[in-house]
């Protein structure tokens, strides 16, 4: 494999996002350097740079480096890691910063999105050439959610509650040849092929168990029950559109297992 001498730094690479983008980026030719909390040896061709995002700037990290890939986050605290990712990135000269965002950063009013919306603002004002994408909640993330909902003896079904979950490989797919291209910008969305009420994800996956369990409608509190009522969190018109279905990936997720 051909590999080009300056590397790509990914921020989150250990985490389910990067550690599918890391093999693509390695895949294509490029140098990886991924930025992580805990210290890691080098291996497959991959050099990792121990750094809280939360607590330093990662100036050690961005030798030599001109593309970011930023995909580490939170549940609090992204706008701050990304402050001082972005203080390091114009000091070194970085010319093209990625950023992985969630649809309804800024229509849903939740603690974390509004981190995620003041992220994107950050990037935007830097000065250095940037692209952002917004995707829709992983599978792997809505399957950890609808585990811990119907481990209850009765599962709660928040009303009116609609999500359009992606596939995790496809959203990597996309950052990749985003940040192996030129800064566009803010990108159109991406989300799955299918929006599901989040009693058909409940019941999808306890079909898929082999389960039954009870269900309890319950009423989401608030502005943000209000948001989500009204599908704040959706892109129904001007999404790109993943093809891997809700269905498609517990059948998988059950064969594996097996």
């Amino acid at each position: 494999m051909t590999t080009q001498h300056t590397p790509v730094l990914v921020t989150g690479g250990t985490g389910t996002l990067g550690r599918l983008v890391v093999p693509l980026l390695r895949a294509a030719g490029h140098e990886v350097r991924v930025l992580s909390r805990h210290p890691h040896e080098r291996a497959d061709g991959v050099e990792y740079v121990a750094c809280d995002l939360l607590k330093e700037t990662p100036d050690a990290a961005m030798t030599g480096v001109r593309t970011v890939l930023h995909l580490a986050g939170g549940q609090k605290g992204d706008d701050i890691g990304t402050g001082n990712l972005v203080r390091a990135a114009q000091a070194a000269g970085v010319r093209h910063l990625v950023y992985i965002s969630v649809i309804g950063a800024d229509t849903v009013p939740l603690a974390w999105l509004r981190t995620k919306l003041e992220s994107e603002r950050i990037i935007a004002g830097s000065g250095i050439g940037w692209t952002t994408l917004r995707a829709a909640q992983f599978n792997d993330l809505v399957l950890t959610m609808v585990e811990k909902m119907t481990r209850l003896p009765v599962v709660p079904v928040p009303g009116g509650l609609r999500m359009q979950p992606v596939d995790a490989g496809e959203v990597a797919d996309r950052l990749v040849a985003l940040a192996l291209g030129a800064p566009a910008g803010r990108v159109p969305d991406l989300a799955g092929p299918k929006v599901y009420g989040i009693g058909d994800l409940l019941r999808g996956h306890l079909a898929a168990q082999g389960r039954r369990r009870p269900t309890l409608p319950v009423r989401i509190p608030g502005k943000a029950g209000r948001a989500y009522r009204a599908g704040a969190n959706l892109t129904l018109a001007g999404a790109d559109k993943g093809t891997r279905t809700w269905e498609e990936f517990l059948a998988e997720r059950a064969k594996a297992a097996a």
